[in-house]
């Protein structure tokens, strides 16, 4: 294949050379959809061969109340709003229960609102109930932000936190409410939420006491090519310290809620792009998942050509991003997932988020 402008590009992923910040705009303002996918295929298969990676995972959104005011969010409510719910821990746990009896889940993926009125001792409370129906289901729960905001009610430290909920069960952070890290367009699009220093805190201390994590990037708003490639360069350097994220997940825009000023929906050119340019920016990560809730199963499929190995789960009863006006399917089969990854060529691979294969039925 002719790499035209970018064969210099091209020759770096070659040799495994670190791409700079410089690329990383170079590739953005390429045209040349083919060459990104193939220039990040090339990564994909370094790293995961022919393998693409799913789990069985059941989503938990324990309440909807949140005291920030997120101008992409339709899930959450204002304190005090009609439609607020709270989950006791006993609904908690008897959602969990039928998952494991109907759907036989290897995973629970638990994230809310920031809710003024919920204490630590309830999130202690909910992973000892999810713990006592099972030793081995993995245990995703609450962003940076719901972290932030526990420790600042509870009067305790990060680290504090983070190590007590791990001792009651949790295997790993979500990755969410990092949105896009340039202060000026969080300032515009989420001026409630912690800044981008305190989520990367707080996901460095979890890496430190062995809590894998995930990482997001909101992109398809008022962003530019600028601020994505420096989203994923602050990812990449505090990887390069810690080595605790296991993926990286891209999440479209949706504009339901947003006005047309500040978001227009992405179309599949952008999402692939994106997916590419992450893959080959992202050395160190060694996952890159796409969120099928958001693009659709189809292009979903098409991205595993553009540098994705990971299709996420089955996000058996997920809803913040049907709120958002998705009309993906909800509750979907895993031999639906299987089926997928098998037409577009390549090898399915149950896990959950600790990507050890072998360590699920």
């Amino acid at each position: 294949m002719d790499y035209g402008p970018l064969t210099d590009i091209c020759e770096k992923v070659e040799c495994g050379v670190r791409l700079s910040f410089e690329d990383g705009i170079r590739l953005y303002q390429s045209n040349d959809l083919p060459v990104l996918g193939s220039l990040a295929q090339r990564v994909r298969r370094r790293l995961n061969g022919n393998r693409v990676f799913y789990s069985v995972n059941l989503h938990i959104n324990y309440t909807n109340i949140c005291s920030n005011h997120c101008l992409f969010c339709a899930f959450s409510r204002r304190p005090g709003e009609t439609g607020g719910y709270v989950l006791s821990i006993e609904e908690i746990e008897e959602k969990v229960r039928e998952a494991i009896r109907k759907w036989d889940i290897n995973e629970v993926h638990i994230v809310g609102g920031q809710n003024p009125t919920l204490n630590f001792d309830y999130f202690i409370r909910m992973f000892r109930a999810i713990r006592r129906l099972s030793d081995t289901i993995y245990i995703k729960a609450l962003s940076a932000s719901e972290i932030d905001g526990i420790a600042l009610r509870s009067g305790m430290s990060y680290r504090d936190v983070l190590m007590a909920f791990k001792e009651e069960g949790l295997d790993g952070l979500p990755g969410g409410g990092a949105e896009i890290f340039a202060s000026e367009i969080r300032r515009q699009i989420c001026k409630d939420k912690i800044p981008a220093e305190t989520w990367l805190e707080i996901h460095r201390i979890a890496h430190l006491l062995g809590i894998r994590t995930n990482a997001t990037m909101l992109y398809g708003h008022i962003e530019s090519n600028r601020d994505r490639v420096d989203h994923v360069l602050r990812l990449r350097e505090l990887q390069d310290e810690t080595r605790g994220f296991c993926s990286f997940v891209p999440l479209a825009c949706n504009p339901h809620e947003m006005s047309p000023s500040l978001c227009v929906k992405t179309g599949g050119y952008l999402d692939l792009k994106v997916f590419a340019v992450s893959r080959l920016l992202l050395d160190n990560i060694p996952h890159l998942k796409v969120h099928w809730v958001i693009t659709g199963l189809k292009l979903a499929q098409v991205a595993l050509s553009f540098g994705v190995d990971d299709v996420g789960g089955t996000h058996l009863d997920e809803k913040i991003i049907h709120e958002a006006g998705s009309k993906t399917l909800v509750n979907l089969d895993r031999r639906e997932l299987e089926a997928m990854i098998l037409q577009a060529g390549y090898e399915p691979c149950l896990v959950d988020s600790s990507y050890q294969v072998g360590s699920v039925k």
